[in-house]
């Protein structure tokens, strides 16, 4: 169900309109629709069945509210498709472009308009992204991670996350996000816009500023069995093609994640039991070098990230024991989606985040970046 509010633009003549979706956004939400009052196109705004002020907090700040219908399992996927439907009913034929973008995240100043000028410039790109930046970067070392995981190289890209501008008649063409992805869906999109012919790349720009506020390991856990569960999913069905989608990030979850734990913890039980000082020996040696061979993917990782990005050598060693680190929890999620696929049961959203807490952002001033 969705109504239309007054707000800057609604019916206005820019070629560009907002679809913000979030659930249980509180402040954070807030300070989304507030980076985007003085942009004078139309802004709509899709409510996952929030039970905060999300949606009076939406209506306040002028937005065009959508509520999800919740009978349906809802996905990030339907929300920002219905918040297309919506935005094509109010810019109609003028609509060119659409700018997605995350409840909790905040619009740079400037990039929609550089976003804007990099489609009209090339036809046939398709989505375009930019930086994204931690907010609090250094509030805990998980949002640290996810400031890194937002630096990827400019450029031609083959995919785009949760933020960035689409052109409206690609989006159309291939019939928007697929609604059945609980997770993983920018990419599984952007796979079908390069399949059709159309581009992807990322701007040298700063685009969105992003309040992961992950500040325990169970909620860095859970982010990571959802990451496992996309790359699972997106290796099922859209492996077999050519590009091989998600292929390797699927093994290399399960290598590291379950086979290579398995096979040292069968050896450390092997050596207690072996019948011969020289076979506890053996199995010992290579349960170590099993070891060894985690800490030392770690610490390549660690290396490229600091040729490649320039990061310093704290965070780059951080980010490779950490990407390692996420491994277990990746592979529980894939076990998890493999276990629904078998059963045909019902997939649900995985939520890592907790609700906004009022006031925050002011809580977490001093100690974020």
């Amino acid at each position: 169900m969705s109504e239309t509010l007054s707000s800057p633009g609604a019916g206005g003549g820019r070629s560009i309109g907002v679809v913000a979706i979030g659930r249980n956004e509180g402040p954070r939400l807030e300070a989304c629709l507030a980076s985007l009052s003085a942009f004078d196109g139309p802004v709509v705004y899709v409510d996952s069945g929030s039970t905060d002020g999300s949606v009076k907090a939406a209506r306040a700040a002028g937005a065009n509210v959508v509520n999800l219908d919740m009978s349906t399992p809802f996905t990030a996927a339907r929300a920002r498709n219905e918040g297309f439907s919506r935005l094509k009913e109010l810019g109609g034929d003028g609509l060119r472009f659409v700018q997605f973008i995350d409840g909790d995240c905040e619009i740079a100043d400037g990039w929609l308009d550089r976003a804007e000028d990099a489609m009209a410039s090339a036809p046939r790109l398709a989505a375009v992204g930019g930086r994204r930046r931690e907010k609090f970067r250094t509030a805990s070392i998980f949002n640290t991670l996810c400031d890194m995981e937002w630096d990827t190289p400019v450029g031609p890209a083959r995919a785009i996350g949760g933020d960035g501008l689409y052109r409206a008649d690609a989006f159309v063409e291939v019939g928007g996000f697929d609604g059945a992805f609980i997770c993983g869906e920018e990419p599984e999109l952007c796979y079908r816009l390069r399949g059709a012919g159309w581009l992807v790349e990322r701007l040298d720009a700063e685009m969105t500023r992003h309040d992961a506020d992950i500040t325990t390991w169970s909620e860095w856990a859970k982010r990571n069995v959802r990451s496992g569960w996309a790359f699972a999913e997106g290796a099922d069905r859209m492996g077999g093609g050519e590009e091989r989608y998600n292929v390797k990030q699927a093994r290399s979850i399960f290598v590291w994640g379950l086979g290579a734990p398995l096979a040292v913890a069968a050896l450390l039980i092997f050596a207690l039991a072996a019948p011969s000082p020289q076979l506890t020996l053996g199995a010992q040696s290579l349960a170590a070098l099993g070891v060894a061979a985690f800490f030392a993917m770690a610490l390549k990782i660690g290396f490229r990230r600091r040729a490649d990005r320039g990061d310093s050598w704290r965070d780059s060693l951080l980010y490779g024991a950490m990407l390692m680190l996420g491994k277990f929890p990746q592979a529980a999620g894939a076990l998890k989606y493999w276990r629904k696929r078998l059963s045909g049961g019902q997939a649900t959203i995985i939520e890592y985040k907790k609700p906004a807490a009022d006031g925050a952002d002011a809580s977490r001033g001093a100690g974020g970046a």
